[in-house]
């Protein structure tokens, strides 16, 4: 894991960051933490399979297809990395 990614707030700042990537047209500073990231951004599911990478990338933290759906909002894509984290 990326020791700079030690709390939830910088956890939290790493996801907005990867999610403006992959949205770059949106405002994922502005999305409601616990509505669904691919509706709020309008992404499709190829840009969240490259979100998914792209936190795997930063984090060394494995998402796998099973718990995609655990990481679907911003707050559970948080919770989620937090616990795998520790």
């Amino acid at each position: 894991m990326n020791a700079t990614l030690t709390s939830e707030s910088d956890l939290r700042a790493a996801v907005l960051e990867l999610l403006k990537r992959v949205a770059p047209e949106s405002d994922p500073s502005g999305v409601d933490p616990d509505a669904s990231l691919q509706e709020q951004l309008d992404i499709d599911s190829i840009d969240f399979l490259n979100f998914i990478m792209s936190v795997h990338e930063r984090t060394g933290i494995d998402i796998p297809e099973r718990d995609y759906t655990k990481v679907a909002t911003l707050n559970d894509c948080v919770r989620y990395l937090a616990a795998r984290a520790s």
